[in-house]
């Protein structure tokens, strides 16, 4: 498959990432696979900017409402049925487009993924009770403590990263870094990266009109919709926490509607250090 080619267009959230796969899609005639991984789940549509009814008839997508937010859901799943959906498409396509602003799984595309020892139900637990009770805060201590080297260049806002290398180190008495640093299976296939830039105060112009667009198109009743599946992981992603915090009587709504921007701007701004450290050539 030396001549078959996946073309990744990635970026931060807001920076116009679906309309130039569309567009690529139509060009190349190519399907596309999404690698967002909060657009996966089938619940979650205002708050995550999914595309619509039309946009999804108009080209193939793959891997958008594709799971349930009550399901397990993890990189190691995705990229599992990613390697064998590219198998069946390059049996048609030369060419495959994938879209989508989180890292994890684009690098996964890229690089595949690093092969981990299993983790003790107790210990996953245990670590999920340590993130409940203490917060995101202590994560980032035991994680400092046992892998320095990790630690400092992990998203320490990112708890689910930071739980992932808590397990791995408790389970194995060992670095998580140790484990990263595997050689790869070789790809059957060549890459192309479209990166899409935006000027700072641009960016963050799309964001809060993105936001505003989402609160018109009934964000909150969305969110309200889904308050039994309140402590599920997928739910504590912005948008979707800060609805739930105005629920609880922490924000007003124009409080709540400003920290959603706020927290969507700090996202960006922590996908755009990442893709210019681990994408951009």
């Amino acid at each position: 498959m030396a001549d078959k080619k996946i073309i990744i267009v990635a970026g931060p959230t807001a920076s116009g990432k679906t309309d130039k796969s569309i567009e690529l899609a139509k060009l190349y005639k190519a399907p596309i696979i999404s690698a967002d991984s909060r657009q996966i789940y089938i619940e979650l549509n205002i708050g995550t900017a999914k595309p619509g009814p039309e946009v999804l008839q108009e080209v193939r997508h793959y891997f958008i409402n594709h799971v349930s937010i009550v399901q397990n859901y993890d990189v190691g799943q995705y990229m599992e049925e990613v390697s064998s959906l590219l198998d069946e498409l390059f049996r048609v396509y030369d060419r495959v487009i994938v879209c989508g602003g989180s890292g994890l799984y684009i690098h996964s595309i890229l690089h595949g993924l690093d092969q981990f020892p299993p983790v003790d139900p107790q210990i996953r637990n245990h670590v999920r009770m340590i993130y409940e009770s203490q917060g995101v805060v202590e994560l980032q201590k035991l994680v400092q403590e046992k892998d320095p080297q990790y630690f400092s260049n992990v998203d320490k806002e990112n708890p689910r990263r930071l739980m992932r290398a808590l397990e791995v180190c408790l389970a194995t008495n060992d670095a998580y870094s140790k484990f990263l640093q595997q050689p790869k299976a070789k790809k059957n296939y060549s890459f192309e990266k479209v990166f899409m830039h935006l000027e700072r105060e641009q960016l963050y112009q799309r964001i809060n009109l993105r936001v505003d667009q989402m609160i018109k198109a009934g964000l909150v009743d969305e969110v309200k919709s889904l308050t039994d599946f309140k402590m599920h992981q997928a739910l504590n992603t912005v948008g979707y926490k800060e609805v739930f915090d105005y629920f609880d009587g922490m924000y007003s709504y124009e409080q709540m509607i400003e920290k959603i921007k706020q927290h969507t701007r700090n996202y960006a701004k922590r996908q755009m250090t990442w893709f210019r450290k681990y994408f951009v050539d």
